[in-house]
């Protein structure tokens, strides 16, 4: 058969360890052999990054501005030992971070259902949409230590002068302080992009924050969330049936616990990092979750949401065999062609993305699953353990 020509590229983001062989494996087994792949490639795998700088990140993400669709491999973000490990010059930050600050926008992740695959939460019946701003917090901030017998001040200077707020006398021990930002600019970003995702959808959206300790910082964003909402989205949340509410971050957790799903979950960056973990485990695997940023220019960035499975790459370099769940690495790419597609008009492109996720999900309903799955799975057919490749190979054959 004749491959499946694509006129636009989309930014092609490769990462680091057991994904990166993932990555390849998936483009060589299922993409390659259909579709004639036209990508503009960057290595974001950590080796790369620090020959480059970091500049390779930043690359990317204008890329992604100049074509508007990106794919991005999970990549490492350095602590203290990863710096150690590949000998780096600097403690680089995360690449997602430096990628969102670029394209701002939400990151929208959901899990991928399967039947078959019950979930933790019983009475979640319906798929929750993990909604996370993108931009800034502790993603960009900035941190220090401060010997005994320092002070840290928080200095503001804008048009109504210079104020200095004391953050901690460290007179009688040593300690940390840390500082973060956000702007007015992109909450208004996120809070637009969250109602119109609900629009597209017609669900509701739950936005969840701690305005009552973060008396300031946190209560910016629900003010400006209940702005837009109430002057641009009201009338619309109304004739669509759908409706916008506000709630603290640890009654957005019980409330969602005891909720049967289908709704949008706004988040700010870091509770929406940790909130989809939870989801995406809940509803099976981290492996089952789809993530997608939306930037308010139109842009998009698929990825998987979880990282780069450390202890499988070791395993793999032994020689030794692994059974690591590359489902969201491929509907990372099929999200990506399929929306590439939607954009230049290739309706073959989309529904090769299409069939791709069909393939996928109904190989592991006939039984044929990575390791992770094989405890979770309830059917009448029996559960088959497979390793990474056999997996992939299963669903090229279902493909």
């Amino acid at each position: 058969m004749a491959k499946i020509k694509m006129s636009v590229p989309l930014v092609e983001m490769d990462g680091d360890e057991m994904t990166r062989v993932i990555w390849q494996q998936i483009k060589d087994i299922l993409i390659k052999p259909y579709v004639e792949l036209n990508t503009e490639y960057y290595d974001l795998g950590l080796v790369h990054r620090e020959e480059t700088k970091d500049a390779v990140t930043t690359e990317s993400a204008l890329a992604i501005k100049k074509y508007g669709v990106g794919v991005k491999c999970a990549t490492i973000t350095p602590n203290a030992q990863r710096v150690e490990e590949y000998n780096l010059s600097s403690m680089w930050k995360s690449p997602n971070g430096t990628i969102r600050a670029i394209l701002d926008g939400t990151v929208f992740r959901a899990p991928i259902l399967v039947k078959g695959i019950q979930p933790y939460v019983p009475g979640w019946t319906s798929p929750i949409t993990m909604a996370r701003h993108a931009y800034g917090d502790i993603y960009r901030d900035v941190e220090g230590k401060v010997a005994k017998g320092g002070k840290a001040t928080l200095v503001i200077e804008d048009e109504n002068g210079r104020r200095e707020i004391e953050i901690f006398d460290f007179s009688k021990s040593g300690g940390i302080v840390l500082g973060m930002h956000n702007t007015e600019k992109s909450i208004s970003s996120f809070a637009r992009c969250c109602f119109n995702y609900a629009l597209d959808v017609k669900q509701d959206v739950w936005f969840a924050t701690k305005d009552t300790i973060s008396k300031t910082y946190d209560h910016t964003f629900k003010d400006i969330f209940a702005e837009i909402y109430e002057n641009e989205y009201k009338e619309k949340f109304e004739k669509a049936g759908i409706e916008y509410f506000y709630t603290l971050i640890d009654d957005a957790v019980a409330r969602v616990m005891r909720s049967h799903g289908g709704f949008i979950w706004a988040c700010k960056n870091y509770d929406g990092d940790v909130m989809s973990d939870m989801v995406a485990t809940a509803y099976g695997s981290l492996a089952m979750m789809t993530s997608v940023l939306v930037s308010p220019d139109g842009n998009y960035e698929y990825e998987a949401a979880h990282g780069t499975v450390t202890r499988h790459y070791y395993k793999y370099l032994k020689g030794e065999e692994t059974s690591t769940n590359p489902v969201a690495t491929i509907f990372a790419w099929s999200g990506a062609l399929r929306k590439r597609g939607e954009l230049d008009g290739n309706a073959e492109l989309v529904e090769f993305a299409n069939k791709l996720e069909k393939a996928t999900i109904s190989t592991i309903e006939s039984g044929y699953m990575t390791g992770d799955l094989v405890s979770l799975f309830k059917s009448d057919v029996p559960a088959v353990k497979l390793n990474t490749e056999e997996f992939i190979r299963k669903i090229a054959s279902n493909l």
